[in-house]
């Protein structure tokens, strides 16, 4: 997995260096009948199986850091984490800077109950140290019996988000379904379309009262309004667009009967110029599309994984984020 530089403030138009500035479920609750088919269901796999997929990755991530090979990222991620650092990598490449070393410390494995594929467990972790220390939210997938495991998200917590996740007495924790609203503030699979609403048309938007203020939330949203205001004055338009992305959501229990919630939303932006020079490619971008791509136009696809604590009342708070730019085209 590539190093990347995280910043907990808001998704501000970063992704080009502009002249002088260098999946929504209906309501429901699980039947005691389905409540009790959950707690007698299998564990997606033991903590020791566990503890092999994650030193799997580890070997393969760093060889894949060290080559700055994409390819290689296919036999350990899935997406969205594999086009996201696949595009890391491209990045890497394009500044010739090779990933650091790969280490995961202070692990903590909470593996659910699961009847049915795809089967799937989270890691909590730490890489670096001191200053540098990062906090890992890794959710693994198995799409299929036999098929391998694979990095499918890993957004970075604020906090030791993880640690809220309840496990029962052997162990193991408990999967919420998307759907799921009985005994929470909003159900899981309605996150990704409130939130898109919110950082779109801001916290007056449709069900964007389910979301706390805060860095990720409305402060996001200002911060890009500020940014277009910034631009225009530059000569340059930027229109910018939240949308629930195709990806699964996924949810565990916590210990105050609420959820932690993985979801993923794509950005669509579009950077326009009169002047030609106005714009070209860099920062995020660099790496997806040529340094002189961008004449008059630039059109960018990001996504942005999110980690989301969803309470029994009350509104949701996004605890942890990873962004990334992955597809860039110029005209």
């Amino acid at each position: 997995m590539p190093a990347r530089t995280v910043t907990f403030a808001a998704l501000s138009t970063s992704c080009l260096l502009i002249a002088t500035m260098s999946a929504g479920c209906s309501d429901g609750s699980p039947s005691s009948a389905e409540a009790e088919r959950r707690a007698a269901a299998a564990p997606a796999l033991g903590k020791a199986q566990a503890q092999q997929v994650l030193a799997s990755y580890t070997a393969g991530a760093n060889q894949a850091g060290r080559r700055l090979d994409g390819k290689a990222l296919r036999t350990i991620e899935a997406d969205p984490q594999l086009s996201m650092d696949d595009a890391s990598l491209r990045l890497r490449r394009a500044i010739n800077r090779r990933a650091p070393k790969l280490t995961f410390t202070n692990t903590a494995y909470y593996i659910p109950r699961l009847s049915g594929y795809p089967h799937w467990f989270a890691v909590g972790a730490v890489t670096g140290k001191g200053k540098r220390a990062l906090r890992h939210a890794l959710l693994f997938t198995q799409a299929k019996a036999g098929a391998p495991w694979l990095l499918s998200a890993n957004p970075y917590p604020a906090g030791d988000a993880l640690s809220r996740v309840a496990v029962d007495p052997d162990g193991f924790a408990t999967a919420v379904a998307t759907d799921e609203k009985n005994g929470l503030a909003v159900a899981p699979g309605k996150l990704p379309e409130a939130h898109a609403a919110l950082l779109t048309d801001g916290p007056r938007a449709s069900d964007a009262s389910v979301l706390a203020d805060g860095a990720q939330t409305s402060e996001t949203y200002k911060a890009l309004k500020n940014g277009e205001k910034t631009l225009a004055g530059r000569g340059v338009t930027l229109s910018s667009r939240f949308s629930p992305s195709r990806y699964r959501v996924f949810a565990l229990r916590t210990k105050d009967r609420g959820a932690l919630v993985w979801y993923v939303l794509k950005q669509n932006e579009a950077y326009s110029s009169s002047q030609r020079g106005r714009l070209t490619v860099g920062g995020d971008l660099l790496g997806l599309a040529p340094a002189r791509a961008a004449r008059t136009r630039m059109d960018t696809t990001v996504l942005v994984q999110y980690l989301a604590a969803v309470p029994p009342k009350g509104r949701a708070t996004v605890t942890g984020i990873y962004r990334k730019a992955v597809i860039a085209h110029g005209s």
